[in-house]
C-alpha cells in the first residue's frame, strides 16, 4: 500500500509535505566556510554567502530546507511526525533531492541545502540514504554549494564519518535540555546516543585539521562545524539550567551554535504543557538567544547572568542590562581608558563598536558624539559611561532610577533632566510637523 501511494504522489506533493514538516527545525545557519568552485561544477561557498529571507512564520528559508522522510519509528510526544500521528507519510529518493537542489539553485531560489529526516526503518538505514544523497549531489551532479545535514543518533560511526566529508555543517539535535526531559517526552532517545555522534564529529574535526596541515589537498571534514537545537518550554527547566547546558556544549563539544526553538503545541498529550492560548514562548526564546550571544562573543559565563535565586531572565530587559543593573559597582566606565572586555560589558556597546572605540582612541579622546557615530546605543549606554570624566547627562547611579528610564522607551533623555524636550518621533509626528510648517507659513504671509 505504501509503495502504491509513493508512486502516485508527485514530486511537488512530496516537496509540499516534507518542506512543511521541516519548518520546526530552526538549526539553520549561513555557511561559515569559504570554498571556491573549481569551474567544473555548480556553486561555491562563501563564509557569509547565505542571503537570508524569511517565511510568514519568521523562519529562515535561504536554504532548501526539507526532510528526507517524515516517516519515523519513534514516538516523541512533541513531534508532528511521531509514529502515532495520523498524517500523510512520504519520502524522497536520493535522485529527487538532487533534482530539487540543482533546479532550485539554477533558478537562484536557494544558496544551499538543509537536509534532515525522520527515522525510516532504522538509524543506519536512514543515514545510508542521506549519505547516498550527498554523494550523488557532490560527485554526480557536481554541486559545490553549501550543505547542512543532520547526523542520525544511533547510526553507524562509519556512515557519519563518510557523510561528514561531503557536508559543510552537521548537527545533532539534543532535543530537550535535560535527560529527564528526554525520558518524559522522547523515551526512545537517550542522551548518550545523542552526545556520541557529537563527540565523533568533534574528534574527527580535530584529526582533520592536522591532516590538512600535512596534506594541503586533504578532504575537509565538516569545515563549518556542528550545531544543535533545544526545544524551549516543553519541559519545566529554568533559563539557568538551559544556559548551563548550552555553555557546557560549547566548552566540551566545540559547537558553533546552539539553537533554541520555542515549543509549538502540535500534538495533544497530557505530558505536554497546555499553552495554546498563550502561544509559543517566543520572548523567552529571544532572551536565550541574547544570552547565548553574550556567552559566545562577550566573554560572559552562565553563572554571571543567572543563578539559583534568579533562575529566569527578565522579560522586560535584555540580559546584559539586567547584569549591569545588578553590578552597578563596576560603573560608570571611562570610555577613553577602559579595556576591550570592560567595554563589552557596557549596555549599548556591541563587539564591533567596542573594537572601533579601542582603535579610535589611539588618535584622540572620544566624546559622546563620536560614540554615536561608532554605533553605540546611547539610549542605554549613557547611564554606564563617562567621556573624559563626564556623563552625558546628570543622572543617578541607582538601580530603580536606571530601570525606570530604560523601560521608558518613549523618551531619549533620562527622567528628571531639566531643559530638555528631545524625544523620539512617533509615526504621526511627520504629519504634525507638516501642519506646523503650514501654519507658520500662513502666519508669515499675514505679517507680510
Amino acid at each position: 500500500m505504501r509503495d502504491r501511494v509513493m508512486t502516485e504522489m508527485t514530486l511537488y506533493d512530496k516537496l509540499s509535505i516534507l518542506s512543511d514538516a521541516a519548518k520546526y527545525d530552526v538549526a539553520c545557519t549561513s555557511s561559515g566556510v569559504d570554498r571556491k568552485g573549481d569551474g567544473n561544477g555548480m556553486g561555491n561557498c562563501s563564509r557569509s554567502g547565505i542571503c537570508h529571507s524569511f517565511s510568514a512564520d519568521g523562519r529562515c528559508i535561504s536554504l532548501l530546507k526539507i526532510l528526507f522522510t517524515n516517516e519515523c519509528i519513534y514516538d516523541c510526544k512533541y513531534c508532528v511526525n511521531r509514529s502515532s500521528n495520523d498524517v500523510v507519510r512520504t519520502s524522497f529518493t536520493p535522485e529527487e533531492v538532487c533534482e530539487l537542489t540543482m533546479e532550485f539553485y539554477r533558478r537562484n531560489y536557494i544558496e544551499g541545502l538543509f537536509l534532515s529526516s525522520g527515522i525510516l526503518k532504522s538509524p543506519d538505514y536512514t543515514m545510508e540514504l542521506i549519505y547516498a544523497t550527498l554523494y550523488r549531489l557532490r560527485h554526480v551532479c557536481n554541486f559545490q554549494g553549501y550543505i547542512h545535514v543532520k547526523a542520525i543518533p544511533g547510526a553507524d560511526e562509519r556512515l557519519i564519518r563518510l557523510t561528514g566529508f561531503l557536508a559543510d555543517r552537521m548537527s545533532v539535535n539534543i532535543e530537550l535540555p535535560t535527560a529527564e526531559g528526554l525520558r518524559l517526552l522522547a523515551p526512545h532517545k537517550t542522551r548518550k546516543n545523542i552526545l556520541k555522534p557529537m563527540r565523533l564529529v568533534q574528534e574527527k574535526r580535530k584529526e582533520n585539521r592536522q591532516e590538512i596541515i600535512v596534506y594541503k589537498n586533504a578532504p575537509r571534514f565538516v569545515p563549518a562545524g556542528q550545531s544543535t537545537q533545544m526545544i524551549i518550554g516543553a519541559t519545566p527547566e529554568t533559563d539557568f539550567q538551559i544556559l548551563n547546558v548550552a555553555e557546557a556544549l560549547y566548552k566540551k563539544f566545540d559547537l558553533k551554535r546552539v539553537f533554541y526553538s520555542a515549543f509549538v503545541p502540535v500534538n495533544n498529550d497530557r505530558a505536554l504543557p497546555s499553552i495554546r492560548d498563550e502561544g509559543p514562548p517566543l520572548l523567552r526564546e529571544h532572551r536565550l538567544y541574547q544570552a547565548d550571544w553574550l556567552l559566545r562573543y562577550y566573554h560572559f559565563e552562565a553563572g554571571e547572568l543567572l543563578d539559583e535565586d534568579n533562575p529566569n531572565f527578565n522579560v522586560y530587559l535584555d540580559p546584559k542590562c539586567c547584569w549591569a543593573l545588578k553590578h552597578l559597582e563596576f560603573f560608570p566606565v571611562e570610555v577613553n581608558r577602559a579595556d576591550y572586555r570592560t567595554l563589552l560589558r557596557v549596555p549599548g556597546i556591541g563587539y564591533k563598536s567596542a573594537t572601533r572605540i579601542v582603535k579610535a582612541r589611539r588618535i584622540g579622546k572620544l566624546e559622546f558624539d563620536d560614540l554615536k557615530k561608532m554605533g553605540v546605543v546611547l539610549k542605554r549606554a549613557l547611564y554606564f559611561l563617562t567621556c573624559n570624566g563626564k556623563m552625558m547627562y546628570p543622572v543617578r547611579i541607582d538601580e530603580d532610577y536606571i530601570t525606570r528610564n530604560l523601560l521608558n522607551t518613549k523618551e531619549r533623555v533620562p527622567e528628571g533632566v531639566s531643559g530638555m524636550n528631545y524625544r523620539q518621533l512617533t509615526l504621526f509626528d511627520d504629519m504634525n510637523m507638516t501642519a506646523v510648517r503650514s501654519a507658520g507659513t500662513d502666519l508669515q504671509w499675514k505679517q507680510r
